[in-house]
């Protein structure tokens, strides 16, 4: 059977070069092998402490998982975590941080916010219902993402118009709800009220989704979740915050 290797991502990146099969790995935990965009790299650092380095760019040894927070810390608890990280690195002289998984999940959620950030100052993606309507009615929305704590209605009414631009009616598209509410997102973006947001190129839709998913996979988050949240309950709940309660601003350590 073939064994993927747990390290560092090469010199193409998560996803590999166009064209090119993207690398893969093994989880530490399920043993499961996926392409390595999909799961999170931790890594060994200098102190002995296993950190998340969920853009794969920290130097040294690293090995890799593939399960959602509740599974993670339920292997860390049990043990599991430990011993297949001590397979993967060839070493068992390291400390696993007890909230390891809030750490994960911070960084996805400051990646993503970075990487929409970045999309947003290099022109491919639009905020703003009049602005997302009329590019979406001409099909030109490639991605449509919506707060947590976007109205049903205006959601509603944006995923319409990007089904008629698609000619895509009946389909049910409606977009993605964000695990943050609208402050997160105009903190990211530096614009005012920041609620919907839309990629107009497919390959920037594609970098978004890459962070996205892993993101909402990872916390558990759903569209089901999403549409329980009002926009009290959001700010309640934390979404757009740190652990410690700091909204999420300013970039991570890493290039895109």
């Amino acid at each position: 059977m073939r064994t993927p290797r747990n390290d560092r991502i090469g010199e193409t990146g998560r996803a590999g070069k166009r064209g090119q099969h993207a690398p893969e790995r093994r989880c530490v935990v399920t043993g499961e092998v996926a392409p390595a965009d999909r799961l999170v790299r931790l890594a060994l650092g200098p102190d002995g402490m296993i950190a998340p380095d969920v853009l794969g760019k920290a130097p040294g040894r690293g090995a890799w998982i593939g399960v959602d927070r509740a599974a993670l810390e339920a292997a860390q608890a049990k043990g599991k975590l430990k011993g297949g990280l001590a397979r993967a690195l060839h070493e068992g002289g390291f400390a696993i941080p007890d909230d390891l998984g809030a750490r994960i999940a911070a960084q996805l959620q400051r990646a993503t916010l970075d990487r929409l950030g970045l999309e947003s100052r290099s022109g491919t993606l639009i905020s703003g219902n009049e602005k997302i309507e009329q590019a979406a009615r001409r099909g030109q929305v490639r991605l449509l993402l919506h707060a947590a704590d976007a109205g049903a209605d205006g959601r509603g009414k944006l995923a319409q118009a990007w089904r008629v631009g698609e000619d895509d009616e009946g389909s049910g598209r409606e977009g993605w709800v964000l695990p943050v509410d609208r402050h997160a997102l105009s903190m990211a973006l530096g614009r005012e009220n920041a609620v919907h947001l839309a990629l107009i190129d497919a390959r920037a839709a594609d970098r978004v989704m890459t962070h996205l998913s892993r993101w909402q996979f990872f916390t558990g988050w759903s569209r089901d979740a999403a549409n329980r949240v009002s926009t009290d309950d959001s700010r309640a709940a934390g979404y757009g915050a740190e652990p410690d309660g700091s909204v999420v601003s300013g970039p991570i350590s890493g290039a895109y």
